[in-house]
C-alpha cells in the first residue's frame, strides 16, 4: 500500500515547490537574538522571530532557569494531577492572573493546547461559539473539538459579529472567541466594540492574547489593556512563547470557575506533562521584570513606529498594523520566496509567508519587530528591503 501512498505524497510535495510555496527551514547555530548565526556561518539580522520584547536571550531568564534546574530538576516526568506540579507552577499561575487582571490561571504545554482545550470541556451541543474568520489555527482546531454550533464572523466585522449573535440567540450559553492580534495582518481585535455587544446579547468573549501581551497596551497587558476592558473579558489565552521569554509553555487565564473547571476536564492538561520548572520559574521572573519596569515595552513601541514610518517612505505596501507585526504585501508566492532569499543575501533574516497559510495572492513578508532591535539594525534592514524591492521591481 505504502508504494501508491508515496508516489501520491512525492506528487503533492513536487506540486508544493513548482508553485513556490515550499517551507525550507534555515537553521540558526546561536542564542535567538536581533542577531543570530546561521549554520553557514553567515550572521543576520533577524526580523521574523516573536521574540518581541528581547527576552529570548535574557541573561536574568536564563539565569533563573538555571537556579531552577539546581532546586526542582530537569522535567516532572507527569500530569499536573499525578505528581507533575511544583510550587514555581503555582506561583507563575498567580503572577499570571495578577498580570492580565483575571482571578486564576492554568498552564499548558502550549498555547495551541490551550485553545484545543478550552471549549470542549465547558460548552455543549446547546451553546454557541462565535468565531472571527481569521482566528489562529489553535482556536479552529478547538472549536472543531467541541459539539457546539459554530457561527464566524467576517475579521473585526462589528456588523456581521452582531447579526451572528442575534441568530445564535437560540442557544443556551454565548461565547464570542478572537485573536488578540492576528498573526499574519498585525490588526487588533476592536475589544471595547466586542465586550458592548457581548454584554448587549448576553454572551461571554475569549481573547487570544499571544501576540498582543507584552507588545499592546500602556504596559503591554495586551488589548484587554489596550481598549480599557480589563476584567470585562472571561478567557484570556497566551504564550510563554513568544514575548513572554520565547521558550515554550502555554496559559488560560480567567474567571476561577472556568479555570476549575478546566482542571478538571480539559484533555491537554490532564494527559500532557507538565512544563519543566526552569520554564515556569524564567516565567516566574519574566512577569516580575514586567510588572516593574516598562521599559523593554517602550524600546519595542518606538521600534515599531520607526519602521512603520521607514517602510512606508520606501513606497512598499503595508497592511494597516497596531501591533510588532508589519505585513510588507508582494502578493505573490514566488515573489515572496525571492524577496526573502535575497533578504537573507543582505544579511536580513525574514520568510516570506503565501497560501495556505495566507490567502492566494495575499503573498508577503511578514517583520516582527523587536525591543532588541537598534536603530541601526531598523535602518539596514530598510536598506536591504529597498535595494531588493528596485531590483525586483516592487517599488521605483
Amino acid at each position: 500500500m505504502y508504494t501508491d501512498f508515496q508516489k501520491h505524497l512525492q506528487n503533492e510535495l513536487a506540486e508544493i515547490t513548482s508553485a513556490g510555496l515550499y517551507k525550507e527551514e534555515r537553521i540558526i547555530v546561536s542564542p535567538q537574538d536581533a542577531e543570530v548565526t546561521l549554520d553557514s556561518g553567515q550572521t543576520v539580522i533577524n526580523f521574523c522571530a516573536n521574540n518581541y520584547l528581547g527576552l529570548s536571550n535574557d541573561a536574568e531568564l536564563v539565569r533563573s532557569a538555571k537556579n531552577a534546574l539546581d532546586t526542582h530538576g530537569y522535567g516532572m516526568s507527569s500530569v499536573r494531577f499525578i505528581c507533575g506540579t511544583t510550587d514555581i507552577h503555582k506561583e507563575l499561575e498567580q503572577k499570571i492572573a495578577e498580570f492580565f487582571g483575571t482571578e486564576d490561571t492554568i498552564l499548558y504545554a502550549a498555547c495551541f493546547d490551550a485553545n484545543g482545550g478550552v471549549f470542549e470541556p465547558l460548552l455543549t451541543a446547546e451553546d454557541a461559539i462565535i468565531s472571527d474568520t481569521l482566528n489562529h489555527a489553535s482556536i479552529i482546531d478547538g472549536v472543531r473539538l467541541c459539539k457546539a454550533a459554530r457561527y464566524r464572523y467576517k475579521t473585526a466585522d462589528m456588523e456581521d459579529l452582531e447579526k451572528q449573535l442575534t441568530e445564535a440567540q437560540q442557544q443556551r450559553f454565548r461565547i464570542i472567541v478572537t485573536d488578540g492580534v492576528f498573526s499574519m495582518d498585525g490588526n487588533v481585535a476592536p475589544m471595547d466594540k466586542i465586550v458592548e455587544l457581548a454584554e448587549k446579547y448576553d454572551a461571554m468573549v475569549m481573547v487570544d492574547e499571544c501576540h498582543s501581551a507584552g507588545v499592546v497596551g500602556e504596559t503591554g497587558r495586551g488589548v484587554t489593556e489596550l481598549f480599557d476592558v480589563m476584567g470585562k473579558v472571561e478567557i484570556i489565552t497566551g504564550t510563554l512563547g513568544k514575548a513572554f521569554g520565547g521558550a515554550i509553555g502555554g496559559f488560560t487565564t480567567g474567571k476561577k470557575e472556568i479555570i476549575e473547571l478546566l482542571r478538571q476536564r480539559s484533555r491537554p492538561y490532564l494527559f500532557s506533562n507538565s512544563i519543566p520548572p526552569l520554564i515556569a520559574a524564567a516565567g516566574v521572573k519574566m512577569i516580575d521584570m514586567m510588572s516593574s519596569s516598562n521599559e523593554l515595552h517602550d524600546t519595542l513601541t518606538y521600534n515599531i513606529g520607526y519602521f512603520n514610518s521607514e517602510i512606508q517612505k520606501a513606497g512598499f505596501d503595508i497592511k494597516p498594523t497596531a501591533s510588532a507585526i508589519i505585513a510588507v504585501m508582494l502578493y505573490d508566492a514566488k515573489l515572496s520566496q525571492e524577496f526573502a532569499a535575497k533578504l537573507l543575501e543582505e544579511g536580513v533574516y525574514v520568510i516570506g509567508f503565501s497560501y495556505p497559510v495566507v490567502p492566494k495572492e495575499q503573498a508577503r513578508i511578514r517583520v516582527q519587530l523587536s525591543a532588541a532591535h537598534s536603530k541601526e539594525h531598523i535602518d539596514k534592514t530598510v536598506a536591504a528591503f529597498i535595494k531588493v524591492g528596485k531590483e525586483l521591481g516592487v517599488i521605483g
